[in-house]
C-alpha cells in the first residue's frame, strides 16, 4: 500500500508542479486552451481585476496547495515519518477539496472526476493504513 501511496503522490505533486509551469510559461494560457477558463475564472471568483488577470497568481496556488503539498506527504513515506499517513489524508481532503472548487468554476468534467476520485483514494489508503497501524500497535 504505501508503494502505491508514494507512486500517487509523486504523480499529483508532479502533475501540480507541471501545471504550474505551463502557466508560468503561458500565463494567458492561449497555447493549452487555458483562455476559456480564464474568463470563467474571471467571472466566479472574487478581486478578478487582481488575481485573475492571467494565470501566474494560479500557478503559484496550484503550486503551494497541490505540488508541493504532495511532494512533502512523499518524502515523509519515503522517510517513514511517523506522520506520513497524516499528511497524505491531509493530501488527499485538499485535493478534494480543490476538485470541488474546480466543478463550481467549470463544471463536471473528465479531468476534474478522475483527480477527485486520486483525491478520494489517496484518503481512503491513508485512514486504511493508520488503522492497521494501530491496530498492530506501531
Amino acid at each position: 500500500m504505501k508503494t502505491f501511496q508514494k507512486i500517487l503522490t509523486i504523480f499529483i505533486g508532479i502533475g501540480a508542479v507541471a501545471g504550474a509551469v505551463m502557466m508560468w510559461i503561458d500565463p494567458t494560457g492561449t497555447s493549452w486552451g487555458g483562455e476559456p477558463m480564464l474568463e470563467l475564472l474571471r467571472a466566479k471568483m472574487p478581486w478578478p481585476d487582481v488575481f485573475f488577470k492571467n494565470f501566474i497568481p494560479s500557478g503559484f496556488v496550484l503550486l503551494a496547495v497541490n505540488g508541493i503539498t504532495q511532494l512533502v506527504a512523499a518524502y515523509l513515506l519515503f522517510k517513514k515519518h511517523r506522520l506520513a499517513q497524516h499528511a497524505v489524508l491531509a493530501c488527499g481532503i485538499i485535493l478534494m477539496l480543490w476538485i470541488i472548487l474546480e466543478w463550481w468554476v467549470w463544471g463536471f468534467n473528465a479531468i476534474c472526476n478522475i483527480y477527485f476520485g486520486l483525491g478520494l483514494v489517496e484518503a481512503i489508503a491513508a485512514v486504511v493504513s493508520m488503522r492497521k497501524t494501530t491496530k498492530l500497535g506501531v
